[in-house]
């Protein structure tokens, strides 16, 4: 008969050979725990910005033209809703009609004859003091040239000679300038007729700014505008009178009137420098509507486009090497977690978002592996950069795991329920 004691010498010795061959396998071979990780204040937080200077009088706006002509409203001031937009409904007319009526590449396009209704706008226009072109009964203007009347010379009459002439009548004109309108996306923007004239042409500076951005997309239009004072050959002379002497040295103008309902509209474009050898020059549109007088207009004008040349300068958003978050481990090791890469951007006079940080989950890594990812939201879209790990994060070894079981097992079971 085997004793008590004997019974209790073999139960432990029993556990003592289980806890040896289970024990210490399941320490030594078990998963470890995953690190644990903690932002760095200093580097999440975001970015001030350049501001933009737009004047406090009228409605304002700048924007960012790709060479599609899409646009991205940088900045807006004043009156936000829609505003009569006088002379620069005129684009409209331009666009509407080059839509449907292009201008060749080379030629100067159909001829347009003038008629006697032509001429009688020419005669109404002359006397109430608005812009005209002379023109005279049976003349003949290629398209080149009327189109070119319309927008250097903002001629009234031509606008309506145009209108007639691609779309049969100016209220054909207007109905179909409208739908062209909505078709493109323009929610404010509407007009009234070809010339400007009527108060009821109205529209917001934003979408005048995206308007305006059309018109330099428009290689016959842009070509235009580069050279105002070349007359082509064989074409009719036309002045131009949109340009102000005295302007904003390097603004090229695209728009510039004055009617009682809309006072002064400016609508403008210049080109921000280059930075490096390879990137192109950022073009910047504004518009300023509203606008009392020209001693308001023209600094603001000019505060404008300096405001804009020093927002365009790169803004380092994100910076290699600088730590993000840091990461540690139960048995003491730690290590950085840093930008592998650099971003830049421009603020366009708005601060950069705060940084938005994940880190993989993970329990041993070595040095400069990628555990992580940093973004950071602009006004052109989010800029981003992989995070790495700057130091190793090594085994604890067998001393650690054997005397840390809880750490452990705990790891295990998440493992495992994972």
């Amino acid at each position: 008969m085997i004793s008590p004691g004997r019974i209790v010498g073999i139960v432990v010795g029993a556990l003592a050979i289980i806890g040896v061959g289970v024990y210490g396998p399941a320490m030594l071979l078990g998963p470890l725990p995953q690190v644990t990780m903690r932002l760095v204040p200093a580097a999440t937080a975001g970015t001030d910005a350049r501001s933009l200077a737009l004047p406090e009088a009228g409605a304002s706006a700048l924007a960012v033209i790709s060479d599609d002509g899409t646009s991205q409203t940088i900045a807006v001031a004043g009156e936000a809703g829609a505003v009569p937009i006088g002379g620069a409904a005129k684009l409209v007319t331009l666009l509407a009609t080059l839509e449907s009526l292009p201008l060749p590449e080379d030629g100067e396009g159909p001829a347009i004859r003038i008629g006697p209704e032509d001429y009688t706008d020419y005669l109404r226009y002359s006397g109430e003091g608005s812009r005209t072109l002379q023109v005279s009964p049976g003349e003949t203007w290629t398209e080149r040239d009327v189109v070119r009347a319309v927008l250097l010379a903002s001629s009234n009459n031509h606008a309506d000679t145009l209108a007639r002439w691609a779309f049969g009548t100016v209220d054909a004109y207007v109905e179909a300038a409208n739908a062209w309108l909505a078709e493109q996306g323009f929610i404010a923007t509407r007009v009234d007729d070809a010339t400007g004239l009527s108060g009821e042409n109205v529209g917001t500076a934003e979408e005048l700014a995206r308007l305006a951005g059309l018109v330099l997309a428009d290689p016959a239009l842009a070509a235009m505008l580069d050279a105002p004072t070349e007359t082509p050959p064989g074409a009719r002379s036309v002045p131009d009178v949109i340009t102000r002497p005295g302007g904003t040295e390097g603004v090229r103008v695209i728009s510039r009137s004055f009617t009682d309902q809309a006072a002064l509209t400016y609508v403008f474009a210049t080109e921000l420098p280059a930075e490096g050898d390879t990137e192109a020059p950022k073009r910047i549109i504004g518009a300023m509507l509203l606008m009392p007088d020209y001693e308001t207009l023209d600094p603001a004008v000019t505060a404008a486009v300096e405001s804009a040349v020093a927002a365009s300068a790169p803004v380092t958003v994100i910076a290699a090497g600088t730590p993000y978050a840091r990461v540690e481990a139960p048995w003491g090791d730690g290590a950085e977690v840093v930008a592998s890469v650099s971003r830049t951007d421009a603020a366009w006079g708005r601060a950069f978002g705060e940084a938005s940080v994940t880190v993989d989950t993970f329990s041993t890594a070595p040095d400069g592996r990628e555990v992580g990812r940093v973004t950071v939201p602009s006004a052109a879209g989010e800029l981003a950069s992989p995070l790495q790990l700057a130091g190793d994060i090594r085994d604890p070894g067998p001393i650690w795991r054997l005397t840390n079981p809880v750490p452990l097992i705990e790891a295990f079971l998440a493992d495992r329920s994972g």
